[in-house]
């Protein structure tokens, strides 16, 4: 019977076979690279809104703080979005007149809401809580990063379920002490920028980040240090400093209890180490446990 395949034809076999699994291979690493770049995330873009709020403008320049505006992310799963009201405040009685604010007279002359564009919007399957976070010394710029520098506001992480898993598999790298918890600027402790921590008992009910003591001044040199409650209402528009009261409008500093031990950290690990000890934060076994949902 004669031969109907050259020989040469086993080699193509075998070499087709290799690129078609070549191929696989780079279809699913493309893929895998697209789910992670900016055109699917949208880091980066900046939305189209109605009224083109700047952050840089009311925080960095004028020294609002976060809370004025969204007023229950410390007490509730969401930030919130302030009301028109909150933008009245001033704008009543500042660029009453301007165009950039004609959906803002609008809506507070009918009672409409401004339809703003979501920027940080997860899917529908995931449950987010900002309370817990802000209450364990998440600060603000970990997941939206430097919104103070911001004209117009961007996603600058991906928020995807990966990123946030780096965070929950070493959180100490993350933690900060609770009045550092809106501070832009924090870098965390180091050897040139040391921080010196002590932990006390506190009340039933109280968040356990309230626990810990946190400041930038040598404790045993200044007398005294300064402390800032994460929990302190807003007397004003501005954000006061660190280590003022907050609740009252005399900016003394305030004295933390005598008789503390300060520990001295020059190195975020070890600082996050102590903060995740005493914020009670589980561990990634922990969070593996089936008790995380069903109790």
């Amino acid at each position: 019977m004669p031969q109907i395949f050259d020989r040469s034809s086993n080699a193509l076999a075998r070499m087709s076979l290799i690129l078609s699994g070549l191929l696989i291979i780079a279809m699913g690493l493309t893929l895998d690279a697209l789910q992670r770049s900016p055109w699917v995330t949208r880091q980066g873009q900046r939305a189209d809104q109605p009224v083109p709020f700047s952050h840089k403008h009311h925080v960095e320049g004028l020294g609002l703080q976060c809370q004025y505006c969204h007023t229950t992310v410390e007490e509730s799963s969401y930030a919130g979005i302030p009301p028109t009201k909150t933008c009245m405040n001033c704008h009543s009685q500042i660029w009453t007149d301007a165009q950039i604010l004609d959906p803002v007279r609008h809506s507070w002359a009918t009672g409409e809401s401004i339809t703003w564009t979501r920027v940080h919007d997860l899917p529908d399957f995931v449950f987010f809580n900002h309370e817990i976070h802000v209450n364990k010394g998440i600060g603000c710029a970990t997941c939206h990063g430097r919104v103070d520098e911001m004209p117009i506001m961007y996603k600058q992480n991906s928020l995807q379920m990966e990123w946030c898993l780096n965070c929950h598999r070493d959180p100490e790298k993350n933690l900060r002490p609770t009045s550092e918890i809106y501070n832009m600027v924090w870098t965390g402790a180091s050897e040139l920028h040391p921080v010196w921590c002590a932990a006390q008992t506190v009340s039933a009910g109280t968040p356990t980040a309230e626990s810990v003591t946190c400041t930038e001044k040598n404790p045993d040199l200044s007398g005294g240090v300064q402390m800032a409650s994460l929990t302190s209402p807003l007397p004003g528009l501005h954000a006061q400093s660190v280590g003022t009261a907050l609740d009252s409008e005399n900016t003394a500093p305030m004295q933390l209890p005598a008789g503390l031990h300060y520990a001295e950290f020059t190195s975020q690990k070890a600082l996050g180490n102590f903060l995740a000890k005493h914020y009670d934060i589980r561990n990634p076994r922990e969070l593996t446990s089936c008790e995380v949902c069903h109790r």
